[in-house]
């Protein structure tokens, strides 16, 4: 059984497809810029297109707001991550940075997302935020073998 434990950061679980391999990451900004997505996938020993990827209920497109050092840091791995940023006053909205390090070129169609849009700022009444209520509670995500 493989836990990830977050309050606002994303859940990603990773299984292949016959189900003989399981992972999961906690992808928080500085994580998913330091590649830990991809360095998941390495350890795959299943091949890329047989890797199925699950994103759960993280903090929402409207409330991730950043500084221009993150935007900058993830331009500076890939220029293309500059479509996840969007301007917020002074810094940045940000959305779909976990989906760059999972369609990169050369994952592209091996990488399958499954996900439901469930963000933890708007969809109170199910999920935990710290970022929404300034309690700090975590929520355990789970993936396991049977």
């Amino acid at each position: 059984m493989c836990a990830i434990i977050t309050a606002d950061c994303l859940p990603v679980l990773f299984c292949s497809a016959d189900g003989t391999e399981v992972a999961a990451a906690h992808a928080g900004w500085r994580g998913l810029c330091a590649g830990v997505l991809e360095n998941t996938l390495e350890q795959f020993h299943s091949p890329p297109h047989q890797i199925h990827a699950w994103l759960g209920p993280a903090i929402g497109p409207d409330a991730f707001e950043v500084g221009a050092e993150v935007r900058q840091a993830f331009m500076a791995q890939d220029p293309r991550a500059e479509a996840a940023f969007r301007p917020a006053g002074g810094k940045f909205y940000a959305d779909n940075l976990a989906a760059g390090a999972l369609t990169s070129a050369d994952r592209r169609h091996a990488i399958h997302q499954c996900r439901q849009p469930l963000h933890l700022t708007t969809d109170g009444d199910d999920f935990f935020s710290f970022c929404r209520d300034g309690i700090t509670w975590r929520m355990a995500t789970l993936i396991w073998l049977l």
